[in-house]
C-alpha cells in the first residue's frame, strides 16, 4: 500500500517509519510512505499556512491553497488515492474501519492544526474525515499514525503470522483471550492447565469462552445486537448459572 500524509511537521514521522512492524513493512515495500510539507507548498517569503477565520474567535484556520496544491502534489502518484482528514468531527476509527482501508490501493491523510482546516477543501477533497477518539490533540499527526499503524498491520505479508490479526481484539466483535507465556508458575499463579494439554480443540474453546466473558466484563458495549451462536449462548447461560449459586 502507498500512504502519503500532507503535515506541517513531516519530521514527526521520520522515527515512526523507522521502528517495529512499520519498518518491516516498509523494508518489505508493503508500505511505501511519503510525507509532504505543506508549508513547502504555500505561497509567499514566509510561507503562510494559516490566517484568521472570518467572524471572528480565536485561534487561526489553515488555508486552503497549500493544502489544496500539497494534495494536487501526492496524487501526481496517488490518482486513486482515498482521502482522510484526522479531525475530532470525524467518525470514530474502529477495527472495521482499518479493515475496510486495507484494502484500498492508497491512502492520503491530511494532518489538521490550529483551529481546523478551510471548509471549501474539506468539501472539494476529502473523502471522510476520521477521529480516533472523542477528545482534542494539537494536530492530526499522532492521528494518522494511529490509522497507519492499525491498517499495515492488515496488510498481507506484514505481520510474520497469518493468523495473528484474524485473532486481534474487535476483530470478530469480541475482546481477545487472555495470553500467557513462560513460566509455568508465576507468583503462585498458574498458566490454566488446558493450554498446557496440547489439546488445540479445547485450547480453541477455551479461548473462544474466555474471550466472551472477558467482553462481558470489560466492554459489554460491544455485544449489543449481537447475534449469539448456540455456543454461546451456553457458555453465557453455564456462567449464569454459577453467578446464581455463587450469590446464593
Amino acid at each position: 500500500m502507498k500512504v502519503c500524509v500532507l503535515t506541517l511537521f513531516p519530521e514527526l514521522f521520520d522515527p515512526f517509519w523507522a521502528h517495529g512492524i512499520i519498518r518491516r513493512a516498509v523494508q518489505a515495500e508493503r508500505l511505501i510512505p511519503r510525507t509532504i510539507n505543506i508549508r513547502d507548498h504555500a505561497q509567499g517569503r514566509h510561507r503562510v499556512t494559516d490566517d484568521r477565520p472570518y467572524g471572528g474567535g480565536c485561534g487561526m484556520v489553515m488555508k486552503p491553497e497549500p493544502l489544496t496544491a500539497a494534495l494536487a502534489d501526492a496524487r501526481v502518484g496517488l490518482p486513486a488515492a482515498t482521502t482522510l482528514l484526522l479531525s475530532p468531527q470525524g467518525r470514530p476509527f474502529d477495527q472495521a474501519a482499518a479493515q475496510s482501508l486495507a484494502g484500498v490501493e492508497a491512502l492520503i491523510l491530511v494532518c489538521g492544526r490550529y483551529e481546523g482546516v478551510d471548509e471549501r477543501f474539506i468539501d472539494a477533497h476529502v473523502d471522510a474525515e476520521v477521529s480516533i477518539g472523542d477528545f482534542v490533540l494539537t494536530g492530526g499527526e499522532l492521528g494518522a499514525m494511529v490509522v497507519i499503524d492499525a491498517v499495515t498491520r492488515l496488510i498481507p505479508g506484514v505481520l510474520g503470522n497469518a493468523e495473528s490479526a484474524g485473532n486481534d481484539t474487535f476483530s470478530d466483535g469480541l475482546v481477545e483471550y487472555a495470553h500467557y507465556t513462560r513460566p509455568a508458575t508465576f507468583d503462585d499463579r498458574a498458566v490454566p492447565e488446558v493450554l498446557q494439554s496440547g489439546n488445540h480443540q479445547a485450547i480453541d474453546r477455551w479461548r473462544h469462552e474466555t474471550s466472551l466473558i472477558r467482553t462481558v466484563l470489560k466492554r459489554p458495549d460491544l455485544l449489543h445486537g449481537r447475534d449469539f451462536s448456540a455456543e454461546e449462548r451456553a457458555v453465557l447461560m453455564k456462567w449464569r448459572r454459577d453467578l446464581d449459586r455463587l450469590l446464593g
